[in-house]
């Protein structure tokens, strides 16, 4: 048997590999060593390469998904658990406060409308303090505070004296709802005009 001449293969020729690997055992002498074992180097390499290209552009995929992905959630996770400026938390735990005196006057005891008179009034002792106004007592800060830069003044003398009536009558001090629902909208506009609420 002559050698015969095989055409150049240019692609991936899977039969034609195993051709030439059941030559090689099947008839040693037929082909020349030298030339099968080059021509089953090269459609192994060819196998191999072609693997590599694959594998390849899978790991490339999944890597670019995975940054995209891990970048994606860091924004998500920086905007949920960023650290909220000392003056928005306090804001929003007034607003929390606010919502919690409202809930108490507009329920139909008057222990409850007592107590919503009592909370507004320690807001606005928090606030007055935060103000910078001196004193120990929501009074003496009253009194300290500059009418020219607080245009609820009034608002907030006359909710506190309400607050001070029941304090100091306690039972014998009868609150009505209309005066429950005046007094909380007296402390309402003192806490909008300064952005407590």
């Amino acid at each position: 048997m002559g050698t015969t001449s095989e055409p150049s293969v240019h692609f991936l020729n899977v039969e034609y590999f195993f051709r030439l690997l059941y030559e090689l055992i099947s008839n040693p002498g037929g082909f020349s060593l030298q030339t099968n074992l080059l021509a089953l180097a090269s459609q192994v390499w060819l196998v191999v390469t072609g693997l590599s290209i694959i594998v390849t552009i899978a790991l490339l995929a999944v890597f670019i998904n995975s940054t995209i992905r891990f970048h994606q959630t860091r924004r998500e996770e920086s905007a949920k658990y960023a650290t909220e400026h000392a003056a928005h938390a306090e804001v929003e735990r007034d607003h929390s406060r606010w919502a919690h005196v409202r809930e108490l006057v507009e329920r139909p005891h008057e222990s409850d409308w007592r107590q919503a008179i009592i909370e507004a009034d320690i807001m606005l002792d928090d606030l007055l303090s935060q103000l910078g106004y001196p004193g120990q007592s929501v009074g003496e800060k009253l009194k300290a505070v500059n009418p020219a830069k607080f245009k609820t003044l009034q608002f907030a003398w006359d909710a506190h004296k309400v607050r001070n009536e029941i304090a100091h009558s306690g039972s014998s001090f009868e609150l009505t709802e209309h005066t429950a629902h005046r007094t909380i909208a007296m402390y309402e506009m003192v806490m909008r005009e300064h952005g407590e609420i």
